[in-house]
């Protein structure tokens, strides 16, 4: 069997949450979930493509059939790469995994604004919510390493830009909205001494009850700032040396099963750790985590450190870019220099994409300057505080190669991309079992051999 073609939104995936239940029946027997596509060992439920569908939607997109279909061929085809990524040996580690799974769950958290409300809003524990998504988080990222395996070194010449620009018809070119240039230095005020003092008492004091009897999981699960292990009483998965902070791993691997550590500083905030047991290279542990909060004079130092640099970069004594990439805590936008980016990496933005706080402090700004230090919250609700440099602005306009060579070599190095996975996909469907439930037959996924 072969797949139709790929298409613009071939390997991007909604990660909806759904529930899970494999040709499961009500009391009278109605079907609320079945299989409707298999690959291989793999599978695709009903409630996956109805929950992206509705993701699809929620989007602005109209009701389609075709859209569903093109819904169905893009899990299809995740679940085709998984299957090859099984034969050639293309993993993602359980810490690449929980990395993301956690960076995702610190986006919901702050979304809804606690834990209660996230479960209150789903319905389901955060271990449930968790453990539904692990699964979806893995796929994703294996499909991830496998397109970026089959892509990587492919690049475009600017001639091969002009051939794809020319061959776009004029009427068919996309019109751009006003788009702006902007940058931030952002600053999160870190914790003094007097703090951290005042955490290390703290765990201490913990770590004192603890050798006097009272269980280590009651006071985890009341006082560690850990959200994925507080609930589990602060306990930990086994993991391998090198798969967690430098100074955490030094300690418990230091440590004989059942022995409590002193407070241990790492990246994340300080910890006491209990060592539970050790097999080979892997070992594991439960830990309570306590985050010291920055005071009323760290937040001045921040402010006042942002201050300088804006009078340095007036003064033209130090360059906007360089002082963002060297100071800047933002690291998605660090690394450019401290501008924000379109997907295309284009360092103008749509105004419909910028974050509002940002938009509405430019409105009232003029072209070169920059902002005094603005506090802001993080996506985590962590107080900062930035500075917002305004460096253009481009009117409305239909695409050009003058004005938009960035996003049109983009998506002519996203054309030549696809093709490339065509070929692959071509090839890689030989030897890989595919079944499509006849329910869908008028999307034309498959044609016969």
């Amino acid at each position: 069997m072969n797949l139709k073609s790929l298409r613009n939104s071939l390997l991007t995936l909604s990660f909806v949450c759904v529930s899970f239940f494999v040709n499961a029946q009500t009391s009278d027997g109605i079907v609320i979930d079945k299989i409707i596509a298999k690959v291989d060992d793999y599978i695709v439920l009903k409630s996956e493509l109805e929950g992206s569908y509705q993701e699809f939607l929620s989007r602005g997109s109209f009701e389609s059939q075709e859209g569903k279909c093109q819904l169905l061929e893009n899990l299809i085809v995740n679940k085709l790469m998984v299957a090859k990524a099984e034969i050639d040996s293309v993993l993602v580690s359980e810490v690449e995994v929980n990395v993301e799974l956690d960076r995702r769950m610190s986006y919901f958290i702050s979304q809804v604004g606690s834990e209660e409300k996230l479960e209150e809003f789903y319905g389901k524990t955060l271990e449930q919510f968790r453990a539904e998504l692990f699964e979806q988080i893995k796929e994703q990222l294996i499909v991830q390493k496998m397109q970026s395996g089959i892509t990587s070194g492919v690049k475009v010449t600017p001639a091969e830009v002009k051939k794809f620009y020319k061959n776009i018809p004029r009427d068919s070119l996309p019109y751009f909205s006003t788009e702006v240039e902007v940058g931030q230095i952002v600053k999160t005020p870190k914790a003094g001494k007097m703090e951290k003092a005042k955490i290390i008492a703290e765990l201490n004091d913990l770590r004192q009850q603890i050798m006097d009897g009272i269980d280590f999981g009651v006071l985890a699960k009341q006082y560690s700032q850990d959200p994925g292990s507080a609930r589990q009483g602060g306990m930990l998965p086994f993991f391998k040396r090198g798969e967690l902070a430098p100074e955490y791993e030094a300690t418990a691997l230091s440590l004989k099963p059942g022995e409590i550590s002193e407070p241990v500083v790492s990246a994340f905030g300080i910890h006491i750790i209990e060592l539970i047991e050790k097999r080979g290279n892997s070992f594991k542990s439960r830990h309570i985590l306590m985050i010291p909060s920055p005071s009323i004079q760290d937040e001045k130092l921040a402010v006042n450190f942002l201050d300088s640099i804006r009078s340095l970069i007036i003064l033209d004594s130090i360059k906007f870019s360089s002082t963002a990439k060297e100071y800047s805590d933002d690291k998605q936008t660090s690394s450019s220099g401290g501008f924000f980016r379109d997907p295309s990496g284009a360092s103008r933005i749509s105004v419909k994409e910028i974050d509002p706080n940002i938009f509405f402090t430019i409105d009232t700004m003029a072209v070169g300057n920059i902002t005094k230090p603005v506090e802001f919250n993080l996506p985590d609700g962590q107080k900062s505080y930035r500075i917002i440099y305004y460096v253009g602005k481009v009117a409305p306009h239909q695409a050009n190669l003058d004005d938009d060579y960035r996003k049109i070599a983009d998506a002519a190095l996203n054309a030549k991309r696809s093709r490339l996975l065509n070929s692959w996909f071509s090839d890689a469907q030989n030897g890989i079992f595919i079944q499509v439930d006849e329910a869908y037959e008028k999307c034309n996924l498959l044609i016969a051999q």
